[in-house]
């Protein structure tokens, strides 16, 4: 979030959330007992404060609600353009898009001028009220839907479609990127009828996008199995587990949980990662 403005909206949502919801009042009052406690000076009070709150924990109870609100609350974002306003980025395809609109036009103009059917032009009141009325029923009953004090039209097969699909489907097999000259040698072209190039990631990006998920990672679950001894993989994991539950972050506990959670840790991982308190029922 590069825009200040949207970086200044975004704090200010975030800070009224939080003063509406349960834990400003508990801060609160962790910040009364503080200021009671007799080893708090009255000059340093504010940095008195805050040290005994970051001791009892609060700043990881802050930061867990941070972590909830970005995980709960949709990012801002800036204003959409209206699609009618939407332009398209590629020239070439901006071209083809205005020459299949231009396409369009000319169809519907040609019919219209045959069956002698003014196209911009505001319906009599009177025909409008006779459209209301049949508003629901436009579609089902056969003739006399399309009159007006000019003209009538008995037989809707005069009205023919703009275009037919293989008309569609030929303007865009038709559509080339100027910029693409293939391979020299010919050995790799297009797939499909559609030869426009999409650009994909290699396959370096893509082992480097799912490293996490590579076979050499050890997964709770799957690699602590009874043929190999729990000592190399499943001691050490519910370690670090304990480890993080600990800590009481959710985001590292996100982080630990991507390559499994041990089994008696599960439902703890799990209160961190949602930011949630389990009470005794």
């Amino acid at each position: 979030m590069t825009d200040p403005n949207l970086s200044k909206i975004f704090m200010q949502t975030l800070i009224e959330d939080l003063k509406s919801s349960k834990i400003y009042t508990d801060l609160q009052n962790a910040a009364q007992i503080e200021i009671t406690k007799p080893g708090v000076r009255l000059s340093e009070l504010k940095k008195g404060v805050q040290a005994g709150l970051i001791q009892s924990g609060w700043d990881k109870r802050l930061k867990n609600a941070v972590f909830k609100y970005l995980q709960t609350k949709p990012k801002l974002q800036y204003p959409v353009t209206p699609p009618e306003h939407a332009k398209e980025p590629l020239l070439y395809l901006r071209k083809a898009q205005h020459a299949w609109e231009k396409r369009i036009l000319k169809s519907l103009n040609s019919m219209c001028t045959e069956l002698n059917i003014p196209l911009a032009r505001k319906r009599p009141e009177k025909e409008q009220k006779e459209m209301n009325s049949k508003w629901t029923e436009l579609g089902v009953e056969g003739p006399d839907i399309l009159y007006s004090e000019d003209y009538i039209i008995h037989d809707l097969t005069q009205i023919r479609p703009v275009y037919a699909p293989k008309d569609f489907l030929e303007v865009i097999v038709g559509i080339q990127n100027p910029n693409y000259h293939g391979d020299n040698n010919g050995f790799f072209p297009l797939w499909g009828i559609v030869q426009v190039p999409v650009k994909v990631k290699s396959i370096n990006l893509l082992r480097l996008q799912y490293s996490e998920m590579a076979i050499n990672q050890c997964q709770s679950g799957i690699d602590d199995s009874t043929d190999i001894p729990s000592e190399l993989f499943d001691l050490d994991r519910s370690k670090l587990g304990k480890k993080v539950v600990n800590a009481n972050h959710g985001p590292v506990a996100q982080e630990f949980s991507k390559k499994g959670c041990p089994s008696g840790l599960r439902a703890t991982l799990w209160a961190q990662m949602l930011c949630v308190e389990v009470d005794d029922v």
